[in-house]
């Protein structure tokens, strides 16, 4: 199944019965919604050519030409074996390895297809520019934002992460203009993440979100909405999946700041990793 089917699939719940309708239609005949106009596609789901458009608009920024175009490419780069592999009882130790294997490189490539250069061109250009960096993020999630946050104190960058929500708002208070908020959460409802992400816009900071593909609060609240893939909805996988990919984007970030601004990070990366070896040896003495 490609991204944006699983993302509708996932979504279902919120919809009025007219988006349902449709819903419905575009996962159950992809390859025919392709090739429809958008007329054809409103009789066909016994819907209206408006609800379309603001159904495609709330996956896609291009409307439904946009995700007509995503979702035939999707479709197109679809892979015999597509499906991730869940927890099963009983399973050898080594198709519990290969599992893992499919499964994290699964998630890397299609979260990968669906990076949008310019929302990461904007991310890198705040990031660059920021004063301060807040990274909210809670369980699976805050891992996550830890490591952003100790990555960009690498490089010397003002950067704060905090698992206890109330620091997170606490903090999220005293941002302004020219800073920066990334929120992190797959599902993009964690409600102690929105809050915090909501403060710091409020506070005038320039706002970042990191979810699931597919319309979701956290994502519609920030200025820069970034999305992984939709791969894992309540299984048993303990958000390994969703880990992997949200860790990837990470890294291009990270990636992509010391890369643009070589001469000043890389001196910095150099000067903590001695400092640490440094004194790791003097106490061993």
């Amino acid at each position: 199944m490609s991204d944006i089917l699983r993302a509708i699939q996932a979504n279902l719940d919120s919809f009025n019965p007219k988006e349902y309708n449709l819903a419905a239609y575009i996962t159950e005949h992809p390859q025919q919604v392709i090739r429809m106009g958008i007329t054809e596609l409103a009789e066909q789901a016994a819907t209206s050519t408006a609800t379309i458009s603001r159904f495609c608009k709330s996956f896609h920024p291009g409307g439904f030409t946009g995700l007509k175009m995503q979702l035939a490419t999707e479709l197109a780069q679809l892979r015999p074996a597509e499906s991730y592999q869940d927890i099963v009882a009983g399973n050898s130790l080594e198709s519990i390895v290969a599992a893992m294997e499919a499964n994290h490189l699964r998630s890397i490539s299609d979260t990968t297809r669906l990076l949008d250069l310019k929302q990461l061109r904007r991310t890198l250009d705040a990031l660059h520019q920021a004063g301060q960096i807040d990274i909210y993020g809670v369980a699976t999630s805050g891992l996550v934002a830890e490591d952003f946050y100790q990555k960009l104190t690498r490089i010397g960058k003002r950067a704060s992460t905090f698992s206890d929500p109330h620091m997170q708002v606490t903090s999220a208070s005293n941002l302004s203009e020219g800073d920066v908020a990334i929120a992190i959460s797959y599902s993009g409802e964690t409600p102690e993440t929105i809050d915090a992400l909501r403060c710091a816009k409020e506070n005038g900071a320039t706002t970042v979100s990191l979810t699931k593909y597919g319309p979701n609060t956290l994502s519609a609240l920030a200025d820069i909405p970034l999305t992984i893939s939709s791969l894992e909805e309540g299984m048993r996988r303990g958000d390994m999946a969703s880990r992997m990919a949200q860790l990837h984007v990470i890294d291009i970030l990270f990636i992509g700041l010391v890369s643009e601004s070589f001469d000043e990070y890389v001196p910095k990366l150099e000067q903590a990793y001695q400092m640490v070896r440094k004194y790791r040896k003097e106490r061993g003495r």
